[in-house]
């Protein structure tokens, strides 16, 4: 099956396909669900020892990012190994979405999340979720200081003073719900204005250890990072605190990761059993119990008690089967951020 891809897409299928020595894949039985994974391994694993303890059926795992992994998904078209795909955020799920490549889930799984992280799509389904905060240094800021709105972030009293990680999946992510929030040319002046204020890190927790450090200010990040390292030495958040904006703010998006069934898996069955496994008792309780500190996002499930609950992070409303990340590349590719 030949497959016609925009500039874009080429553009990513390039990086996927130069990424490919990053995967790490075991050696695959003919009747393996085999899974391409871009959530964090730990709680991927965690998931699969449970699915595979209580069900029998055996797992073989490709790891890589959001991006790598979609872009390799539709490399590969109908030939692709994968059964199953997991994101750590929504719009590369999207991508396969949009591409045809996601089979229906079932209805019975989808009734078992909660409906704000259900996309309208109905092929692609929730599985985790994280929330966007503002860790801050607790020496430099106080909270009367701290901006009401992300969106603060743009004027130039802060210039110099905050950081992101504008290269990764997670704040693209954020950036996509901007722009399903305000609009392309509000989502274009803020990027903008961040090129001209912001201090740019390779990933969150790298973020975080710079805010800790007293390098800068505060910076732009998922809640999960904090209560990770809090829960391990806290030698790289001692210094720091989270600010939740709340007020449905852009700042207060929280990101669906995401689990697809291929529409070319030759293990439909199987595939259909782990998401309902991983979006019921068995896989939510992972997240409650264990480490991972993401939110459970089934239907009445109860996330780790050391974080805010959902209800009270006042999030805005944003369709996840809507973010746009091929735009958000585009703004900010033209802002000087990519």
């Amino acid at each position: 099956m030949q497959l016609g891809f925009s500039a874009f897409t080429r553009r990513l299928l390039l990086v996927g396909v130069a990424g490919l020595s990053l995967y790490q894949i075991s050696a695959a039985r003919a009747d393996d669900l085999v899974i391409y994974n871009a959530q964090h391994e730990t709680l991927t694993k965690a998931w699969i020892e449970g699915f595979t303890r209580d069900t029998g059926i055996k797992v073989t795992v490709r790891n890589g990012d959001d991006s790598e992994m979609s872009n390799q998904i539709l490399q590969e078209g109908n030939a692709s190994p994968a059964d199953v795909f997991l994101t750590e955020n929504s719009p590369a799920m999207v991508q396969l979405a949009n591409a045809g490549r996601l089979a229906p889930i079932d209805p019975e799984t989808m009734k078992q999340v909660a409906a704000n992280f259900r996309p309208a799509s109905g092929n692609w389904i929730g599985i985790a979720a994280r929330s966007t905060v503002f860790v801050y240094n607790k020496d430099k800021l106080k909270e009367a200081d701290l901006p009401k709105s992300m969106l603060d972030l743009a004027d130039p009293s802060w210039k110099g003073r905050w950081a992101a990680s504008p290269t990764g999946a997670d704040f693209q992510a954020i950036v996509s719900a901007l722009l399903a929030l305000k609009g392309e040319d509000a989502t274009r002046a803020w990027l903008k204005a961040m090129k001209e204020n912001f201090t740019a890190y390779r990933g969150n927790g790298t973020v975080m250890k710079a805010v800790n450090a007293g390098q800068i200010d505060g910076g732009v990040i998922y809640h999960y990072y904090w209560f990770t390292d809090q829960a391990k030495t806290g030698e790289n958040s001692k210094n720091t605190a989270l600010y939740y904006f709340r007020h449905q703010d852009p700042g207060a998006f929280v990101s669906t990761s995401g689990g697809g069934i291929l529409a070319s898996s030759k293990h439909q069955k199987e595939a259909q059993e782990f998401l309902k496994w991983l979006t019921g008792k068995g896989g939510q309780d992972v997240l409650k119990d264990g480490t991972s500190f993401e939110y459970a996002v089934g239907d009445g499930a109860q996330s780790n008690a050391k974080l805010v609950p959902v209800k009270d992070l006042d999030a805005p409303a944003v369709d996840a089967s809507k973010l746009n990340s091929e735009k958000v590349i585009e703004l900010m590719t033209e802002a000087g951020l990519l």
